[in-house]
């Protein structure tokens, strides 16, 4: 099965010679060599326990509740009894995204946004189509369809639903849109008013859609199915949305113009560093990033949403989506050509190889991999694939049944 147990030995264990202090028994240890998951029932002393890992770090699932327990380190969980569901998960190990794999689409589409949610990847297309796909491992994709033809330009994913923005064939207004609450069916909803909706993110409890013009309105739910209408600090091309710490963040193309909300309701003015045709926005590790379609070098990092300073990207080229998972920002182009991009810190960029010349359009992670889809009105896709880290020895320690 990949993995060795030891349950309940009456002392020591495989991850350490000695109890983390205050611990009084071993409840389990072991470790993982191949599988990346181990699953078995537990009995607490109605205390607490303690966590811990060596070599690599894991994810411990105790009772429902998920920790990260960091390789050498010790985490307290809650309190648990008798015949108690634990779960080891071993994680993915912070590999550099240099250089993508192929992978087909299931249909030659336009493809411009890719999400993920639920252990499914889901990607929609610009092409006047229904044509939508999903993927369970992030290489191999299936085709689902959307309930009506348009350009739908963006998906996102939050609170158990998908949720897909469109404009029409001829770039113009709509109130159509659709969710999904299994990444395979979609349904049609409503936009609260007719905009030309160009992106959609998700945070804090609110779906937020941003849309071209120029227009000051924006729309926002609390559930991906009904819709309110609301108003950005100024009319403008309102090209890229994206939600990190408590804040959301829009920005305009081809302008200096920006905008955050804490609240995903109410916004406020913000400047970016030049008049580029910013396009699409990610956060992670800290740092909100944006990139641009202008075919330059040029890209912008915040550390509150508020305020941006400029970067430089390894080439120049349309930088038309970036995402960020498990330690690295990712960007790619629309160029038509094999240039990618990563960074550790969201400031400065090491180049990245896509697997095909073509205009890739949008990124997203999830389980160990970055997926990214294209322009080009081709089955061309692509990913990148980081391994679990592994071997992982943990154990778990009965703590004190009482907490002063």
């Amino acid at each position: 099965m990949g993995q060795s147990t030891f349950p309940v030995p009456s002392s020591g264990s495989s991850t350490s010679t000695v109890l983390p202090v205050n611990a009084s028994s071993v409840i389990l240890d072991g470790s993982l060599t191949s599988a990346g998951t181990y699953t078995t029932t537990v009995n607490g002393n109605g205390g607490i326990a303690y966590l811990t890992t060596t070599d690599n770090s894991a994810t411990i699932t105790v009772g429902g509740t998920a920790y990260s327990v960091p390789a050498n380190t010790v985490v307290a969980s809650k309190v648990f009894g008798a015949s108690t569901s634990v779960t080891v998960a071993a994680v993915y190990a912070q590999t550099a995204p240099a250089t993508f794999t192929s992978s087909t689409m299931p249909s030659a589409s336009s493809w411009n946004s890719v999400a993920f949610g639920g252990n499914y990847f889901v990607a929609v297309a610009t092409n006047n189509s229904t044509a939508a796909a999903y993927s369970t491992n992030g290489t191999t994709w299936n085709s689902s369809t959307l309930p009506s033809a348009k350009n739908w330009m963006s998906v996102t994913y939050g609170n158990g639903t998908f949720v897909a923005v469109a404009e029409t064939a001829t770039g113009t207004a709509t109130n159509a849109g659709a969710y999904s609450t299994n990444g395979t069916t979609w349904t049609a909803m409503t936009m609260s008013s007719s905009l030309i909706y160009v992106s959609v993110t998700y945070g804090n409890g609110y779906f937020v859609a941003v849309a071209n013009g120029p227009t000051s309105s924006f729309a926002y739910s609390t559930n991906g199915t009904s819709w309110t209408t609301g108003s950005m600090p100024s009319s403008a091309n309102w090209n890229a949305v994206g939600y990190g710490n408590g804040t959301f963040v829009a920005n305009v193309y081809n302008a200096t113009t920006a905008a955050y909300s804490t609240n995903g309701t109410t916004w406020t003015a913000s400047t970016m560093p030049a008049i580029l045709g910013w396009q699409s926005i990610a956060y992670g590790n800290g740092y909100f990033v944006a990139v641009q379609a202008s075919v330059t070098t040029a890209a912008a990092y915040s550390t509150n949403g508020t305020s941006w300073t400029a970067s430089t990207m390894p080439s120049a080229s349309s930088w038309y989506g970036v995402t960020y998972g498990n330690g690295y920002f990712v960007a790619v182009q629309q160029s038509g050509t094999t240039a990618g991009a990563y960074s550790a810190n969201g400031t400065t960029w090491t180049a990245a190889t896509m697997p095909s010349a073509s205009s890739w359009s949008a990124v997203t992670y999830g389980n160990g991999y970055y997926v990214a889809v294209q322009y080009s009105g081709t089955t061309a896709g692509a990913y990148f694939a980081q391994a679990l880290a592994m071997p992982v020895n943990f154990g778990i320690y009965a703590g004190p049944t009482t907490i002063n």
